[in-house]
């Protein structure tokens, strides 16, 4: 008999994830796929913050920032393993500055009640630039200390791949929704095509959830031709620099810019993160290019604010992401649209969740989730996949515990894979100590690319990286790795942090996928040479 999915969820980024999460703990019959990489697109180029934002509330959307605050709250208790505090420091140039900000950070505090990571406090010249040794000290009044969330957008991702499955759900990447089967109007399945194969199949279905960000109007005109636009695109960019242009742990905010932005300094990973931008675009890409004034308006920004003379050659790494942002009447400026999220059902009870941040990702998933439980009248509230539970009960065969009925579950639900994949390495080592070995970088002149690229010095390569063996063996094993970028960009991210040692370490890391994934030397080889391509796209030249 044909499987008949509950739910079936297009677009593997945070709210699919978040929607396969929240679903399949319901007990429903859940797939979700996605048509690149788990978090290819912008759920992997966020600014890694975890945040009510603080920009909100000045533009007065007290219900966006307080519901931030306490998914925030709820994210660092359920995934502590990608998530943690971070202090930031925002630097006041004259009194009303101080007490302005002062006054809106308070709040901020306030409105994240018990969920609050610290409390804020007033800063001296003297101790905000002990708190940012970077900072110009150029008409410096004072600082205010304040505290918020961070994580690694691309593992949390992956992370709730595995609580989905954990929970019963089928999960798939590089498989694209290329169509529907619909009956009276009404969608009945979905027609998938495997991307790196080729091949199609078509999975039945009583509900589709299409969480498909910058992607959501191409699936919403897949259903209707006819269907409004939602999504007004807004690329954002990042770039990553060596700490010793700004030391120490604490991050940097400048609460409004020339184009009404937020500019943040941010440790992550042994770098900093320097961002972001706000700029409309019509095109939507898979890989977005940075434009030179973004580039040019970072880099100015950071040098005016801190003691530095940053060129493009200090850029390690230059990524790029396409915010959903979701249309509003009159507005034409894309830094003041809503980052609240926008749930649209179609007459084919296809539920579209658009809009929304990393932050809300769980509530964005919920409220999707409830709808689609609704429009598709699932079992009163009990799905497939509990009722084939209570059948197998009934016969005596054995059954996994029916997890649920009709309420949401994810406020209080550990994420992760429960230490299996660290448990896999440890066992990997343990048999072979040789997985322990720490990947060498080649020489970027032994790679087949284009003379112009910037050498990676070997020893800055293999200290940014610290990749073993095993790490990309486990990665191929257990965290769904398909290709050398899906390693590089988001199992580790090297990519991001340092583009030149990530083209280094592509060799290396094509070898060890060759033979976890069964590759011919042909295939190794057009691997190696399609990450090298992209990653010229991440760095300034």
């Amino acid at each position: 008999m044909d499987t008949i999915y509950d739910i079936v969820i297009i677009g593997g980024g945070a709210t699919g994830c978040g929607a396969a999460v929240d679903a399949a703990s319901r007990g429903y019959k859940t797939l979700l796929v996605e048509q690149y990489d788990f978090g290819k697109g912008t759920s992997s180029r966020s600014t890694k913050l975890v945040h009510g934002g603080v920009r909100y509330l000045a533009q007065g959307n007290i219900k966006l920032v307080r519901e931030a605050l306490a998914e925030r709250g709820r994210l660092l208790k359920n995934a502590p393993h990608v998530t943690g505090t971070q202090p930031f420091v925002v630097p006041v140039f004259s009194l009303w500055e101080k007490f302005y900000y002062s006054v809106g950070l308070k709040v901020y505090d306030i409105l994240s009640g018990k969920l609050s990571l610290g409390k804020t406090q007033l800063l001296s010249k003297k101790k905000t630039l002990e708190l940012l040794p970077a900072l110009n000290p150029t008409k410096l009044v004072g600082g205010i200390l304040y505290y918020d969330g961070q994580f690694n957008d691309a593992e949390l991702c992956i992370d709730l791949v595995h609580t989905a499955v954990r929970h019963g759900a089928e999960v798939i990447n590089y498989t694209k929704a290329v169509g529907f089967v619909k009956e009276k109007g009404v969608i009945v399945g979905v027609e998938l095509e495997d991307t790196l194969g080729g091949a199609r199949r078509v999975v039945r279905c009583k509900t589709v959830i299409n969480a498909t960000g910058v992607f959501t109007d191409a699936v919403l005109q897949m259903d209707d031709p006819h269907a409004d636009t939602l999504v007004y695109p807004s690329q954002g960019i990042h770039l990553v620099i060596d700490a010793k242009h700004f030391k120490g742990t604490n991050a940097l905010m400048i609460p409004k810019t020339d184009d009404g932005r937020v500019l943040f300094a941010v440790p992550w990973q042994g770098k900093v993160v320097v961002g972001t931008t706000d700029t409309h675009v019509d095109h939507i890409d898979a890989e977005p290019l940075p434009l030179a004034e973004e580039i040019i308006f970072l880099l100015d920004h950071f040098n005016r604010y801190c003691n530095a003379q940053l060129t493009k050659a200090d850029v390690l790494s230059v990524f790029v992401g396409l915010r959903p942002l979701v249309k509003a009447a009159g507005t034409t400026v894309s830094s003041m649209l809503s980052r609240d999220h926008t749930l649209v059902v179609s007459p084919s009870k296809m539920v579209t969740i658009t809009g929304g941040k990393w932050t809300t990702y769980r509530k964005m998933a919920e409220d999707a989730v409830n709808n689609a439980v609704f429009v598709g009248k699932l079992d009163g509230g009990r799905g497939t996949a509990y009722a084939e539970g209570k059948l197998r009960a009934a016969s005596g065969a054995k059954s996994r515990e029916p997890l649920v009925d009709r309420k949401c579950v994810t406020k209080d639900l550990q994420i992760g894979d429960m230490g299996a994949a660290k448990k896999l390495a440890e066992q990997l080592i343990a048999d072979n100590p040789a997985m322990a070995v720490v990947l060498m970088p080649a020489a970027v002149s032994q790679i087949d690319v284009a003379a112009q690229l910037p050498t990676a010095n070997a020893a800055q390569a293999q200290e940014a990286s610290a990749i073993r063996v095993v790490d990309v063996v486990v990665a191929a094993r257990r965290n769904y790795v398909k290709t050398v970028e899906d390693f590089l960009a988001r199992r580790n991210r090297l990519l991001f942090l340092d583009a030149r040692a990530a083209i280094a370490l592509a060799p290396a890391v094509a070898n060890i996928l060759q033979k976890e994934l069964h590759w011919t030397n042909e295939h190794r080889e057009a691997q190696v040479q399609s990450f090298v391509q992209l990653a010229q796209q991440y760095i300034v030249h």
